[in-house]
């Protein structure tokens, strides 16, 4: 079967498309890659109709690839518990307890008035070898790497561009972090980068992704809680605030969901753990048949008040 790119653009029909995909995930790629292919092929036609080079965008009618719904496995109250206290006992402890970005910086924290302003995120690091291809590593590992991409973009969305209040306890352990922070500056002296990052090396410099997953990895081990990402936390953090009834438009800015879908995504962070059932159950009980009497007393006396008259 030949690619899409042994038919004329103007030949090219959506059943190609589909075969193309399909193919692809025969091949190994991930259904989530496929249909990162598909979006991009759909702005590259939208671009050729509005040139004029062809006359309809057949990515428009061809089926995208299924993506397969995140399964989303938020952390209990206890594990985060756990976590806190493990992460307590390492440098830059505070990271693990916001578990927002690497790229955070001072200038987006208003400790003063409690809130963190989220407008960019910090890209993943890419590199290209400054010795002339001589180390023998790979381009990050290099001694004198260059890094060729640029270190920020600015949120994907306007609903990604937000800000966030902070609880007391976590503005106490910022303000502690920043003083801490303070001190490996004097101890670095002339070797301090000062890049403004909340949570940095030693040295200023940012924190490599490849090493804070590890330690967030470590992390779980000795907190004794299961495996999991990072970013179940932030699904716990989701879970939390609508099961203490934050109004909606609350939740959707301080998670970042875009208003057209928010709905859906409420949903799935909805979860409702055994705890929480028992809880619920309890409480619907009491309202429908009141306190159920306790064994020592008196048969004849009935239910206690608010009970339900069977006759």
């Amino acid at each position: 079967m030949p690619g899409i790119g042994a038919h004329k653009l103007e030949r090219l029909e959506p059943e190609h498309l589909e075969e193309f995909y399909e193919r692809m995930q025969k091949n190994g790629s991930a259904a989530g890659t496929a249909h990162h292919v598909h979006r991009t092929i759909r702005v590259a036609l939208s671009e050729a109709v509005r040139r004029g080079h062809v006359a309809k965008n057949v990515a428009e009618f061809a089926k995208a690839p299924r993506l397969e719904e995140e399964e989303i496995e938020p952390y209990s109250i206890e594990e985060i518990q756990s976590l806190l206290v493990e992460a307590s006992k390492l440098r830059n402890s505070a990271r693990w307890v916001i578990a927002l970005a690497l790229g955070l910086m001072w200038e987006d924290i208003y400790l003063d008035a409690g809130y963190i302003r989220i407008r960019k995120n910090r890209l993943r690091p890419k590199y290209e070898h400054g010795c002339g291809n001589t180390c023998g590593r790979k381009p990050g590992y290099c001694p004198d790497r260059r890094q060729i991409r640029r270190e920020f973009k600015s949120t994907k969305s306007r609903a990604g561009r937000r800000t966030i209040g902070l609880p007391d306890p976590l503005i106490k352990l910022l303000i502690k972090h920043r003083a801490e922070q303070g001190r490996e500056r004097q101890e670095a002296g002339e070797s301090w980068e000062d890049k403004g990052y909340v949570f940095a090396q030693p040295t200023g410099g940012p924190l490599i992704p490849n090493t804070d997953y590890h330690q967030w990895k470590r992390l779980l081990e000795d907190a004794g809680v299961r495996d999991g990402r990072l970013h179940d936390a932030r699904h716990t953090a989701g879970t939390v605030l609508l099961l203490l009834g934050v109004p909606d438009v609350i939740v959707d800015a301080i998670m970042g969901w875009e208003p057209g879908g928010s709905a859906g995504m409420r949903a799935r962070y909805m979860h409702i753990t055994g705890p929480m059932l028992k809880n619920v159950a309890k409480q619907v009980g009491d309202a429908l048949w009141g306190v159920v009497e306790s064994p020592g007393e008196e048969a004849g006396e009935g239910s206690k008040k608010g009970a339900t008259d069977p006759n």
